[in-house]
């Protein structure tokens, strides 16, 4: 299926068989297509890019697209990574988390810290927390196939995990 190219996104690169690849949704999946683009809230003089998830319904293109500025999807892929660290080692604690510092980590970012914390105030923490982690484990495999590619990727181009800048 073609990503659409008259709405205000403007798609440059895209992956239109996102649906074939889609996770565990994969060949069943309501989000057809991946784009990096023009961004649609653009303003005259000012350009943003930003990647789009594209969802179909079956009849018509979703509302429920998604589309974020390109430095929000490193910041997730930032996020997931940080996740999966922690869980990593979360077994030491009988919740999951450390309950008198449930701070993850703070993540250097432009003269200040992306703080990565187990959210104590959903009052069903205790059993979100481990619903996450089991769904964490479940889609191991999946993740660091990605996980390693990005890893691959980001060496070849330079960032090599061994660097630190």
């Amino acid at each position: 299926m073609k990503i659409p190219t008259t709405l205000k996104h403007k798609p440059v690169i895209v992956t239109e068989n996102y649906e074939d690849i889609d996770g565990r949704s994969a060949y069943n999946s309501d989000a057809k297509g991946l784009s990096l683009g023009l961004a649609q809230w653009n303003d005259r003089g000012r350009v943003d890019i930003s990647a789009k998830v594209w969802r179909h319904t079956g009849g018509k293109w979703s509302r429920q697209s998604e589309e974020l500025p390109i430095h929000r999807v490193i910041d997730l892929a930032i996020l997931i990574c940080k996740a999966k660290e922690h869980f990593k080692d979360a077994y030491r604690y009988e919740k999951l988390y450390d309950e008198n510092s449930p701070c993850i980590d703070r993540v250097g970012l432009q003269g200040d810290a992306m703080t990565v914390s187990v959210c104590t105030d959903n009052p069903l923490i205790d059993e979100d927390i481990q619903l996450f982690a089991d769904a964490l484990a479940s889609d191991d495999e999946l993740l660091s196939e990605r996980l390693h590619l990005l890893a691959n990727l980001l060496t070849d181009m330079g960032y090599g995990y061994n660097k630190r800048t």
